[in-house]
């Protein structure tokens, strides 16, 4: 065994038998590599990643790469989810060298972690060569080396630094106009999302384009968001007999999926079905919704109430080996045999034929027609055929539970929990159904007991059980958190607050952003840094604020900032964030990258207001709003005299009153709940 087996992540576990010599990212591993005055390998991963797998079966278990590696290098491994801190720095240096980036991600630096050459997945050979000329070349003619390392440093430092605008920004919807204009040259009309492959799903950008359809009363977009959102649910992307999406699809049409299944996307996409189903009441929408939380709750929830990361891409196949995606395709004799006389229909509906074909006589179940259109080109009631549907998947789920199982990713990441409480709490927004309440507040409950510290700091990640199978006592919250794992808690902290009216929630989420202004807010470039001012810098700093397959970390603070700063009538958060958003904005090119900025930006527009409820049947009214799509709408209500500085003053005995309020001026208040939702309600 390498010293990987003293650690806990499961990624990092997965190489403890490596014959490569692999250390953690420490301070001792660190120390090494400049005492030795030795080369450092960086290799980054994470454990549901189909092509680390390959060449760690390539290259990493092969004897004569390990000579090559223990020889002349520093050998760290890296979880990616753990340490998306070093993930991040690494990877802008990849990006800068190659032009693209991905995982695994393996960079070489010298001994002070500074690159100097990198890229993404290699062949055993091509590695080797490589390794042996740095190795040469750092040996016979090091200036070269540092020369290059020198350069690309300052280009890193560079990349960090945002522009300051100090004119006041254009905030109008006109801006915003010329934006998307530009953005809806890339849509797919045919099968929804941008027009290539590999098609990712982006919630955020999909948040914003519903949002903004809606706002500007523009059906165009509306349509293509519900166009997106359906081929999305009918597509091999979503897992029709168990629930839950896989993490991005390698065509165009949504067919064949790289398989594995990741938290951050299902608490997000959970998040905007529901949002799109309270704008459409589209049972489609309420079907993945349903059927995803139910397979979160079996295969991620803990009895602790917290959620697991992710389900490998890889799988035994029948002959017992590792293959991607073995686990849920189905090989058309397989499908007649199970689903006997009802197999005719059943490939209408599910498409085994050319369209579904994968490969080698493969097929990953995808709809292109809804069942209404089935239903009448063959006579029948859309009600018998729904049946039949749920008849067929129960059947296939069943044969497929005997197969060996997609390997777990058991560690808890803060953030991702975060984003699937908010998931849970959005489900329960939309559908009313206790038991997603329950859940989220089970894990919030579970962040604020177990990570997040006395001192007042959040953890990163939280992993039960032994290190490395051997039989001894694991911490169990590790690693202090990041910007990201801040953001989301509070969002998450935020959602329940609009949820329940419980203002400890509001209180929390407070106590975690005064702190982020403590530890992570950089004056002088008018953002948040990703790491703490307590841990030890790397070698650039790092400011996210590109949205990405999860938002910026610094586009959410500026959300939170926002609906915080009129909660608590702070200016102070309130300028933060119209900095932040006013720095960002002129410098989007391309919108799709800064989705969720765009949709703060929504929040100053003049069709945003805010509502207090006041009033003992304060819940009941709350219940009433939040099955109603209204994103341009900051709520609070309570149903007792409140101290919170929104609500102040506003509480009448044996009365609920309904105070809509914009820019801290509010209307007469009112007890007519409809009133209301008219005035909420853009252009009605």
């Amino acid at each position: 065994m390498n010293e990987l087996h003293l650690e806990t992540s499961p990624y990092l576990l997965q190489h403890a038998n490596n014959p490569v010599h692999w250390k953690a990212w420490n301070e001792k591993s660190l120390a090494q590599a400049k005492t030795a005055n030795k080369l450092i390998i960086i290799s980054i991963g994470y454990s549901a990643c189909h092509w680390c797998h390959v060449m760690e079966h390539e290259s990493f278990e092969n004897d004569d790469v390990a000579t090559v590696m223990n020889a002349h290098f520093v050998n760290i491994k890296i979880d990616r989810e753990e340490r998306p801190d070093i993930d991040a720095v690494y990877m802008k240096a990849v990006q800068v060298m190659t032009g693209h980036g991905g995982w695994p991600m393996n960079v070489v630096t010298l001994p002070d972690g500074r690159p100097i050459w990198g890229g993404t997945y290699f062949k055993k050979n091509e590695w080797i060569n490589s390794l042996e000329k740095l190795q040469e070349i750092y040996t016979q003619n090091p200036e070269t080396i540092f020369d290059y390392a020198q350069q690309l440093h300052e280009g890193l430092q560079s990349l960090s630094i945002i522009p300051k605008i100090d004119s006041p920004v254009d905030n109008s919807l006109d801006r915003l106009e010329k934006l998307v204009e530009k953005w809806q040259k890339s849509f797919d009309w045919e099968f929804g999302g941008m027009a290539r492959a590999p098609k990712f799903m982006m919630p955020t950008n999909y948040e914003f384009l519903l949002r903004y359809g809606y706002q500007t009363q523009n059906q165009s977009l509306l349509d293509f968001t519900n166009l997106t959102l359906t081929k999305m649910a009918y597509g091999g992307l979503f897992d029709t007999l168990d629930g839950g999406f896989s993490r991005y699809s390698v065509d165009m049409k949504w067919h064949v999926p790289h398989f594995e299944k990741m938290l951050y996307d299902n608490g997000q996409l959970v998040s905007l079905y529901a949002n799109a189903y309270k704008l459409t009441r589209n049972l489609l929408y309420k079907e993945v919704i349903e059927k995803t939380l139910t397979f979160v709750e079996k295969e991620w929830l803990t009895s602790e109430g917290s959620f697991y990361s992710a389900l490998d891409a890889d799988s035994l196949n029948a002959e017992n080996h590792l293959e991607e995606g073995a686990f849920y395709v189905w090989t058309k004799e397989e499908l007649q045999e199970f689903i006997g006389e009802d197999f005719d229909l059943f490939s209408e509906v599910f498409n085994i034929n050319e369209f579904g074909h994968w490969e080698h006589g493969n097929y990953v179940l995808i709809q292109n027609q809804s069942l209404e259109q089935i239903a009448k080109k063959q006579n029948m009631s859309v009600e018998t055929l729904a049946q039949k549907k749920e008849s067929w998947e129960q059947k296939l789920y069943t044969e497929r539970e005997k197969r060996s199982k997609p390997r777990l990713d058991d560690k808890c990441l803060t953030s991702w929990n975060a984003i699937m409480l908010k998931g849970f709490v959005d489900a329960f927004k939309a559908l009313g159904s206790p038991k997603y309440l329950n859940i989220a507040l089970q894990n919030a409950h579970f962040i604020t007991k177990n990570l997040w510290s006395s001192d007042g700091n959040l953890f990163r990640t939280y992993k039960n059980g032994t290190r490395g199978g051997a039989e001894q006592s694991v911490a169990k919250a590790t690693i202090n958190a990041y910007l990201e794992d801040y953001a989301q808690v509070i969002q998450g902290f935020i959602g329940l607050y609009e949820a329940t009216l419980d203002e400890q929630w509001l209180q929390n989420a407070k106590q975690l952003t005064d702190y982020c202004f403590d530890f992570f807010y950089n004056e002088k470039e008018q953002f948040f840094s990703f790491t703490s001012q307590n841990d030890e810098a790397l070698i650039t700093a790092h400011f996210e604020v590109e949205d990405n397959v999860i938002p910026a970390a610094n586009s959410v603070m500026a959300s939170n900032l926002f609906r915080l700063g009129i909660y608590f009538n702070n200016s102070y958060y309130e300028s933060i964030a119209e900095q932040m958003v006013q720095n960002i904005i002129p410098t989007i090119d391309y919108p799709s990258a800064f989705s969720n900025w765009l949709n703060v930006l929504l929040n100053y527009s003049e069709q945003n207001k805010e509502l207090a409820i006041c009033g003992e049947r304060a819940l009941d009214y709350l219940t009433q709003i939040n099955q109603q799509y209204m994103p341009n709408l900051i709520l609070a209500g309570a149903k007792v005299d409140s101290a919170l500085p929104f609500l102040e003053n506003r509480f009448v005995e044996s009365q609920t009153l309904l105070y809509l309020c914009q820019n801290k001026t509010c209307d007469t208040p009112t007890i007519d709940l409809q009133e209301i939702i008219n005035k909420i309600t853009p252009n009605s």
